[in-house]
């Protein structure tokens, strides 16, 4: 049988090393773990609770807002962060406040907090699988709980708070008041069995992936809800609002993840620095 070239050898050498690189890489092992919880289909049904259980009771919630006069459709429009014209379709989509609260019962509103508590649920199985952690005891459902009525009212303070609204400050304030609350959530959650400096890279990368979704929902999403609008009517706009729900979806979930990769990585890094900073000394 012919034997190898030595080109054609080391070209295989090559390919072997670049593919155990790759394999071995943080973005490779990232991958593989978001195929592992399934961060898609995890994102999906982060949507679709979160318009059926989360959204009507914000919509209760922003019509007890008689001072500022805010209802949901304005709220969701600031945190998409659309156009003008973009806001107006997504507030043909909701009743008046005052319409609301007319017709908002305690049977009602006790029904939303109730399902409302499977949206909390489904947050903190996710967290679970990034960290690959056996489900909480039956008993620990009082987190969800909490995490709801502190979700509401930290969504209610930012949507009612117009001091910094459109200012750098408030953007900094924004950012820093979500790394707090995505840190504290996942501690919450998890029920204190992951430390909290392993939590806060998560957190982090958390609210900067709001604030980057938000930068791409002024972009993309604003231009399609007027699209969709003339093409499908108000039920284009409810696809768009719930395409961006799936996003803020992939922002938990993926940031969770890309947050336990960079505590696992930092300190290989820094060791590997140091590593290398011995072998320059003299």
């Amino acid at each position: 049988m012919p034997k190898k070239s030595s080109g054609a050898a080391d070209r295989s050498s090559v390919s072997v090393w670049l593919c155990r690189v790759i394999r071995d890489s943080p973005a490779e092992r990232g991958w593989r773990r978001s195929r592992e919880i399934e961060l898609g289909s995890r994102s999906l049904g982060f949507a679709a609770l979160g318009f059926l259980t989360l959204v009507p009771l914000l919509i209760v919630v922003s019509a007890a807002d008689p001072a500022h006069g805010r209802g949901f459709a304005q709220w969701l429009g600031d945190g998409l962060g659309v156009s003008r014209a973009a806001r107006e379709e997504v507030g043909k989509l909701f009743a008046w406040p005052g319409q609301v609260l007319e017709t908002t019962t305690a049977f009602g509103l006790a029904a939303l907090a109730v399902f409302g508590l499977g949206f909390g649920a489904a947050v903190q199985t996710g967290y679970e699988k990034i960290w690959e952690l056996p489900p909480a005891r039956w008993y620990a459902r009082w987190r969800h709980v909490l995490w709801l009525a502190v979700l509401v009212g930290s969504l209610y303070l930012t949507a009612t708070t117009t001091l910094w609204r459109h200012s750098p400050a408030g953007t900094l304030a924004a950012t820093l008041s979500a790394v707090l609350f995505f840190w504290w959530s996942q501690r919450m959650l998890l029920g204190g069995r992951i430390a909290w400096n392993a939590l806060l890279p998560g957190a982090v990368v958390s609210a900067l992936g709001l604030l980057g979704l938000r930068v791409f929902s002024r972009l993309v999403f604003s231009p399609l809800i007027a699209s969709s609008a003339v093409t499908y009517g108000p039920f284009g706009t409810v696809l768009v609002v719930q395409s961006w729900l799936v996003g803020v979806g992939v922002v938990v979930f993926g940031a969770a993840l890309a947050g336990r990769l960079l505590h696992e990585e930092l300190p290989r890094v820094a060791q590997a620095l140091r590593q290398g900073a011995r072998r320059r000394r003299p």
